[in-house]
């Protein structure tokens, strides 16, 4: 086949565009100096089109309203094998770490036909189902079947679509040296069951989860438009997904942003029990902090604050503990963005009254965690009821009341626990309507709440 007939197979086949058309003229004009452009373009289908003949998604029913698995439909989102025509969601499993996959193949390090073997991977104790997995409404953000879509499960459709887990459930041992010191000062008892020993090491229940959004729903979480929500995406992921603009039909998508990890401590099957006590803190990630100990916020000592009340509630009969821990670096505008911000605030003279205002002009924005979407994997674990929330923040509680859930008591950070060149943050937190027992400062004395400087 010549150059330009098979450039010009590839671009009708995938309905045109400016992009493709600029590359068909430069093929055209080099010919078969391009020739191995033009073989990889001829076995490459780069996207497919709501109106394509050949298009037979398997079916997937968001608000099934069953328990059966089977008849929901598996998130099916890989080319490979029969997938390219029969894939019914966009992006690509494991998130942010998506794109070593392609890295691997292209290196030679990974075959990409390879088919992973999930034998004996099977979740180690159970998430009972619950309403909200398949109302349509309830939960957009995660797959509540994403633990139970393994080949297996799945015998007659793996033969021609590649299925996989976007959950995975598990247990381990914590050993956290801030929780050993506690249970050596005797503020953690050893128990035997949570408390494993007077080492400190902590059993805990855990569980991974992955992103996969449900368009309409999220769309409707956030009052837009599923067409300006597939607009806005498309654009700013710099287009990398055109399906969103070109499979309308499809409404899953799987972002390339990090999960969320649940820490369990004690009987998990007490999450979905109301007469049950459930002491909860919602983390988001913050690596300078929370592994590295810097001192300029809150996030460890809170969290480490946070572990401890879930061991005590769990030690206490009809208790349980979690911590939800959500990967949102520098509140989802990442560690660049977050140590910029530090360097304005140092800059300025880091004042309490200016806390917000350093982030919003580097990133136009305070805040894009976006908690609406927050509580979806405590509606999965069919939590009904708080009896302590370990945070401070009002968007998390506005998030998980208007989710339906209640809050027996919210409780703060101690003051004891926060660090010394953390009041800044903690002060225009307060002021901007963050949870607190004790006074709220002035816009006149936040002025006067000043972090240290840099030496």
């Amino acid at each position: 086949m010549s150059p330009p007939s098979t450039a010009d197979y590839i671009i009708n086949h995938n309905k045109t565009s400016p992009d493709l058309q600029a590359a068909s003229s430069k093929l055209n004009a080099e010919g078969n100096k391009q020739e191995s452009a033009i073989n990889l373009l001829l076995t490459t289908r780069l996207f497919t089109t709501s109106t394509d003949d050949d298009i037979e998604p398997i079916p997937l029913k968001w608000d099934s309203k069953s328990s059966d698995y089977k008849e929901r439909g598996p998130v099916v989102c890989n080319f490979y094998k029969k997938g390219t025509t029969q894939h019914n969601s966009i992006g690509a499993h494991s998130g942010c770490y998506s794109v070593y996959h392609g890295l691997a193949v292209a290196a030679k390090q990974l075959n990409p036909n390879f088919h992973p073997s999930f034998e004996n991977t099977d979740p180690q104790f159970t998430i009972p189902y619950n309403d909200n997995w398949t109302d349509g409404e309830s939960i957009v953000s995660i797959d509540p079947f994403g633990h139970l879509a393994i080949p297996e499960n799945f015998p007659d459709l793996a033969e021609s679509v590649d299925i996989r887990p976007s959950i995975a459930i598990t247990k381990a041992v914590l050993q956290l040296p801030d929780i050993q010191s506690l249970v050596k000062e005797g503020k953690l008892p050893v128990d035997g069951k949570i408390v494993l020993n007077k080492e400190g090491d902590v059993a805990i229940s855990k569980i991974a989860l992955d992103s996969v959004w449900y368009l309409p729903g999220i769309a409707k979480r956030f009052g837009i438009t599923e067409e300006e929500l597939r607009i806005n995406l498309f654009k700013d992921t710099n287009n990398m997904y055109p399906e969103l603009i070109t499979r309308p039909d499809i409404k899953t998508f799987l972002p390339p942003i990090g999960g969320s990890t649940v820490y369990i401590f004690g009987d998990p099957s007490y999450l979905s029990d109301s007469t049950k006590n459930l002491a909860l803190r919602v983390h988001d990630s913050c690596t300078g902090s929370d592994v590295f100990a810097s001192n300029i916020c809150t996030c460890r000592p809170y969290l480490i604050f946070g572990i401890q009340e879930a061991i005590l509630q769990a030690q206490k009969p009809n208790g349980v503990g979690m911590c939800v821990y959500f990967q949102k670096e520098g509140r989802s505008l990442g560690e660049i963005t977050k140590y910029l911000v530090y360097n304005a605030r140092k800059k300025y003279g880091d004042t309490a009254d200016k806390y917000f205002l350093r982030t919003e002009c580097i990133a136009g924005v305070r805040d894009m965690r976006f908690q609406q979407l927050m509580p979806d994997v405590l509606k999965w674990l069919g939590v009904k009821r708080i009896h302590k929330m370990l945070s401070m923040s009002n968007m998390k509680y506005d998030a998980i009341i208007d989710a339906g859930i209640t809050i027996d008591e919210r409780i703060p950070i101690p003051d004891d626990m926060i660090p010394g060149d953390s009041n800044v943050e903690i002060d225009a937190k307060i002021h901007s309507g963050y949870f607190t027992t004790g006074s709220v400062k002035t816009k006149s004395e936040l002025e006067k709440t000043q972090g240290k400087e840099w030496k």
